[in-house]
């Protein structure tokens, strides 16, 4: 669903105009070693779970937001894994943008959560073994890596 911020600023300067927008990505993994993936189209590479923050929404609650709206499931927000920033996309309405990500390491509030297809936005959703990752680009299981460091310090790519 996009939006209705992003629905003004498209109405205003039109699907061609690169939007750079503040995006939330969650990883989250239970304690049988297992990551929540979801699957946007049927047929097309499975992401960890992630979204657009709405204006003035702290990162940690949008993340929370984002993995209950797409799974159901209720998440513990443990700590920033890294910062980075998307390529350039242009989604299936023509829109393009660039997403300033911010990566959440986050476990399941309720173990036993059973996670479903919660809204529009996911054909699939379920857990996965980390040895045992479905179809995902390798910049995704790049994401997951860098929470499985479990590192005090949150990564980002340096300067120059």
């Amino acid at each position: 669903m996009i939006p209705d911020f992003v629905s003004v600023l498209r109405k205003a300067v039109g699907p061609d105009c690169l939007l750079w927008l503040p995006g939330v990505v969650a990883v989250v993994r239970d304690d049988n070693r297992r990551v929540l993936l979801q699957r946007r189209v049927a047929g097309g590479p499975w992401t960890p779970l992630s979204g657009i923050l709405e204006p003035g929404e702290a990162p940690a609650a949008g993340v929370a937001r984002e993995v209950e709206e797409e799974t159901g499931v209720q998440v513990v927000v443990e700590r920033l894994a890294a910062v980075t920033s998307s390529p350039p996309v242009r989604h299936g309405n023509g829109d393009r943008a660039q997403y300033l990500e911010i990566v959440f390491a986050c476990r399941p509030a309720n173990p036993d959560s059973a996670p479903r297809v919660g809204d529009d936005e996911s054909v699939e959703v379920g857990w996965f073994a980390l040895d045992a990752l479905p179809p995902m680009s390798e910049r995704m299981r790049e994401l997951i890596a860098l929470v499985e460091k479990d590192e005090a310090a949150a990564w980002f790519a340096p300067s120059g």
